[in-house]
């Protein structure tokens, strides 16, 4: 929870705390979060080779308590952050963070990634080895460990996703602010909202402006919220909201089937590192005469094709597509997740294709055992391991700039927690297909698509199962996002989400 409660915060805090312009902050988090991710294995090793999996997980979970205490006095102490940035002066004229202040808040940081090399790799396997194998009813409850110790991570990472959210400016959370909305809406659902929208509830643009906030202008879009803003002589927060306020709400709510479509994608992540993986195990191993490849370093293929995919993308696709379509993005945020929606389908037909001839190979060579090795190189997982690289490129980033880019300026942290709930959601959507697919399959005494053994399951019918379900929910997303109304280019103080002149248009009218 502590790590994807930072992780999710952390473009706000570096963009609007420590002034930290796009570029600089971007590759900020990504070397954090590359390091967070690779740095397990040099805890692994030390654990394995000098001080056992109990001292090391112990040591490190000091160094990563040490960094979270230090981190929470570097965004606390007013000594330790920059001044706040005046209303009305331009980004690049706020006051910058000093060498000192960035380099205890970068230190802090990265003293969490000592710690998170130490107790990542270790505290799930202490879990599993508290199973006795010699007890048949222990070794029965080891099998289904790992799938409880993964739900347990997503139940963290959704918690940690959804609530703990870094409210540094005195404006409550977002969630009750949303909450009141739709509540005093409804409390007052008989009550006609007024043509003239000016009879709403709203602050003066002065008070906004001493909190250092905005007032949003009024838009017709789910008028029914609009009711929460009449006055009817109680002022209570949860009769009586702001126009600013539902417009954050209405901003809010219509990101949420954009989320709703982005869950699909997640479960391809999630078969990344299990059933990609599970294949790679009964597969040869061997890369030249003296070296055996791990199928687990098969999504290391996966990190390096997003990485270079993610400086193509910037360095050369943006630029050369920017001069054809005037969209300083090259692409609108919606088409970059479309494309990246495309390609989790062909991954998909990919794999399944790919399933289907390890499986010819299997039943030729007789190789059907659970343990048996299938005289096919490993190799032939590379395409859907790379693509996925590929895919991440154009969903996951994308995916997060687009809830921090359209999300309401005080719900800027909440917008970027929705980006990594759809892949926790995920996560539980996988546990469920999965499930409900072996037990149905099984019925009636048919042999199954998803068995233990995978040389004699159906993974491609799975694969290609998924593939369609990817293909209808692509539509569904096609549809949202072709209705989808970017909020007013004058109203986004990034100023990176520009259109043409006919979708500055579309962007006028009432949502």
């Amino acid at each position: 929870m502590a790590y994807y409660g930072i992780s999710t915060n952390l473009v706000v805090y570096l963009t609007k705390k420590l002034h930290q312009g796009t570029v600089e902050s971007s590759n900020n988090i990504s070397n954090w979060g590359g390091s967070v991710w690779l740095m397990p294995l040099a805890g692994a090793y030390v654990a394995d080779a000098y001080l056992g999996r109990y001292w090391t997980f112990i040591i490190a979970s000091c160094i990563y308590l040490m960094g979270m205490c230090l981190l929470t006095l570097s965004v606390s102490l007013p000594s330790l952050r920059p001044p706040e940035c005046d209303a009305g002066v331009a980004f690049e004229n706020c006051p910058k963070a000093s060498p000192l202040q960035k380099g205890i808040f970068f230190l802090a940081l990265y003293i969490i990634v000592l710690g998170t090399a130490g107790t990542k790799p270790n505290i799930a396997t202490m879990g599993a080895d508290q199973f006795d194998d010699f007890d048949p009813k222990e070794k029965s409850h080891k099998l289904s460990f790992f799938n409880w110790w993964y739900f347990s991570i997503l139940i963290g990472v959704l918690f940690s996703t959804t609530f703990l959210v870094y409210i540094q400016d005195n404006i409550g959370s977002p969630i009750t602010r949303m909450l009141q909305v739709f509540v005093a809406a409804v409390r007052k659902w008989k009550v006609s909202v007024p043509k003239d929208a000016k009879e709403l509830h709203e602050l003066s643009i002065e008070e906004y402006a001493s909190n250092g906030r905005s007032r949003i202008a009024h838009t017709s879009f789910i008028s029914f919220l609009d009711k929460a803003a009449i006055k009817t002589g109680q002022n209570s927060p949860w009769m009586l909201c702001t126009v600013t306020q539902i417009e954050e709400t209405k901003q809010m709510t219509k990101l949420v089937p954009i989320s709703i479509f982005t869950i699909i994608p997640s479960t391809l992540g999630m078969h990344l590192f299990t059933l990609f993986i599970r294949q790679g195990m009964t597969l040869d191993k061997r890369m030249g005469p003296h070296f055996n490849i791990s199928p687990g370093n098969l999504v290391s293929i996966t990190i390096i094709f997003t990485l270079i995919c993610i400086a193509v993308y910037d360095c050369i696709f943006v630029p050369f597509v920017r001069r054809y379509t005037k969209n300083p993005r090259g692409i609108t945020i919606l088409q970059r997740i479309g494309i990246g929606l495309v390609l989790n389908i062909i991954i998909l037909v990919i794999a399944s294709l790919v399933e289907r001839k390890r499986l010819i190979v299997a039943r030729e060579n007789n190789r059907l055992g659970m343990n048996d090795t299938i005289p096919l190189t490993i190799f032939i997982l590379l395409p859907q391991f790379a693509l996925s690289g590929v895919a991440d490129n154009f969903v996951e980033v994308a995916k997060l700039e687009f809830f921090y880019d359209q999300a309401p300026e005080t719900m800027k942290s909440l917008g970027t927690a929705c980006s990594t709930a759809s892949y926790g959601l995920g996560g539980f959507l996988s546990t469920f297909v999965i499930s409900a697919v072996a037990d149905i399959t099984q019925r009636n005494g048919r042999k199954g698509w998803i068995l233990d053994n995978v040389n004699v399951s159906r993974l491609d019918y799975y694969y290609a199962f998924i593939a369609i379900i990817s293909l209808f929910n692509f539509i569904c997303f096609g549809i949202v996002a072709k209705f989808f109304v970017y909020n007013d280019v004058e109203h986004n103080k990034s100023g990176l989400e520009m259109n043409t002149t006919s979708s500055q248009d579309k962007a006028h009218r009432p949502k």
